[in-house]
């Protein structure tokens, strides 16, 4: 039976301005194309959502998301962090196929090229008007570490497809400290130009760990010990900013209304927007107005802000009379960490909730905590509410699922690792993807089906090293769980099994040696 199977995959594998866009839609005869939205968490984890089994937060305007659509209970995203995984949502391709696409300092040059096909292109090759707003972590202009953050860049967004975009550049942990709209720092400041190095501090300039009578929001707990910016320590050093810095309590409420800006000022076209949250990454710093919405303190606190913003941007949607052909898909870039760099109480006020929904691993981690996600799916013109399905889903085939939907072709040789997987993620097929590979923060790849988890051996030590209290799942020999009946992955059943075995390894070294 494994041979057979083995055979046939082988056989297989053969203040906004105006865009300045015109509907393009007006030269394509498909009047009922739905918008679509993407809402893309950052670090929130398989049970973070009360309709996934949370304790301690209160998610109402994702639970009516849910209710009004389809809930995913076996999704996946490509990678446990945060770059490799957007990588291979824009793009339809495994980030470990290529050098350079690790978690991004946030000076990086550009990690998706301009040359490359994305799902902004996609989209916009079919006549949408196309948004990227909130985290991006993905690289900006030419060169690592060259960039003039005091005039428009090379290359950004707008390379990519994107005929909007109002982004952070990375991460709120790491510098600059700063929106970037449409290429160029939002609000710049010409008293104060940015500068930011990656390797060494300005002069006169405080850090976290020389300064921590600064930290007056939060302290680290590890590493995060460098430039100060608004009371709170960071990755990376940054001088400048003025006006531009932002306020991390605000930053949920910018990303949202440049976001319900870009709907309102598109209502009458075909748009697609890539809304990337950034709440419960470090550091989490939600606004007052949501502090103790919940008993797990500032992380707690940022989900229920997350959960704020999806509220606001489905009831904009109502608003507009556009909410029945919005095609709205919820998602996280990975599993969860709990303490990942700041003193915010986030382990000792858990009381109970599980992040990773009892799942093993975390963010990071080659176990199924780091890359099972939450995902839910709500179109109500044409999707019935009120689903749960355990099909086997994978973020890696957003791409081609939608250009299916959308009518858009695709270039030959873009999207390679993206399928069709259209009638799982709308719900008429309960079964999905017969495998998906993901990549833990070592590189290490496992291979999951409906039935077995396959981790390849790897090297690096049990838990996190710097300090996150993560299992890995890194061990030198094979690893297979049986899912059906071990689904916390306590059991490796390696020797038991060695055919199959030597199936997932066949396939993981098919697919590292295919010309792609």
């Amino acid at each position: 039976m494994v041979i057979d199977k083995w055979n046939t995959f082988v056989a297989g594998l053969l203040t906004i301005p105006s865009i300045g866009v015109n509907a393009q839609s007006q030269n394509f005869e498909r009047p009922n194309l739905p918008n679509v939205i993407f809402i893309y968490a950052d670090d929130l984890g398989f049970g973070d959502l009360e309709c996934f089994g949370a304790k301690n937060v209160k998610t109402p305007a994702v639970n009516r998301l849910a209710a009004e659509g389809i809930l995913f209970t076996n999704a996946h995203a490509a990678a446990a962090t945060s770059t490799p995984s957007r990588y291979g949502l824009l793009t339809g391709r495994y980030a470990w196929r290529d050098k350079g696409t690790d978690v991004a300092a946030g000076n990086a040059g550009m990690i998706i090229k301009p040359g490359q096909f994305t799902m902004a292109d996609m989209f916009k090759s079919v006549g949408y008007v196309t948004a990227g707003i909130g985290k991006w972590h993905l690289g900006l202009g030419d060169k690592t570490g060259e960039q003039d953050w005091n005039a428009p860049l090379p290359s950004a967004l707008g390379d990519l497809g994107f005929d909007y975009s109002y982004i952070m550049a990375a991460t709120a942990d790491r510098v600059p400290c700063v929106f970037i709209e449409n290429g160029q720092v939002a609000n710049w400041d010409a008293d104060a130009p940015i500068y930011v190095s990656y390797k060494e501090n300005f002069e006169g300039e405080p850090t976290g760990k020389n300064n921590p009578e600064l930290l007056y929001n939060l302290h680290p707990s590890h590493g995060h010990d460098q430039s100060i910016v608004n009371g709170i320590s960071r990755i990376g050093y940054m001088k400048g900013g003025g006006k531009a810095l932002w306020k991390d309590e605000n930053i949920a409420d910018s990303i949202t209304a440049h976001a319900v800006k870009f709907i309102e000022q598109h209502v009458s076209e075909p748009f697609f927007l890539y809304l990337a949250t950034n709440d419960v990454h470090v550091p989490r710093f939600p606004h007052p107005r949501h502090r103790g919405k919940s008993s797990m303190g500032l992380r707690g606190d940022a989900i229920a802000q997350f959960d704020a913003t999806v509220e606001t941007v489905l009831n904009t949607l109502d608003l507009l009379g556009i909410a029945d052909n919005t095609l709205v898909i919820l998602s996280s870039d990975n599993g969860p960490v709990v303490d990942d760099g700041y003193l915010d109480d986030a382990e000792e006020l858990l009381g109970g909730h599980s992040p990773t929904g009892n799942l093993r691993g975390g963010k990071y981690s080659a176990f199924e905590g780091g890359t099972r996600v939450p995902m839910i799916v709500r179109w109500r013109a044409k999707i019935p509410a009120g689903q749960t399905s355990d099909a086997l889903v994978s973020q890696i085939d957003w791409l081609k699922s939608l250009a299916a939907l959308s009518g858009a072709r695709i270039p030959e040789n873009a999207a390679i690792d993206s399928r069709d997987n259209l009638a799982s993620i709308i719900g008429e097929d309960k079964a999905g993807r017969d495998y998906v590979i993901e990549q833990a923060s070592n590189h290490a790849l496992s291979v999951r089906t409906k039935e077995w988890k396959y981790i390849e051996p790897s090297e690096g030590k049990p838990i996190v090293a710097w300090g996150p209290k993560i299992e890995t799942g890194y061990l030198q020999s094979p690893q297979l769980y049986d899912m059906q009946t071990d689904s916390l992955e306590t059991m490796n059943v390696a020797d038991n099994h060695p055919e199959l075995v030597e199936y997932f390894s066949q396939i993981l070294f098919s697919e590292r040696n295919l010309t792609k």
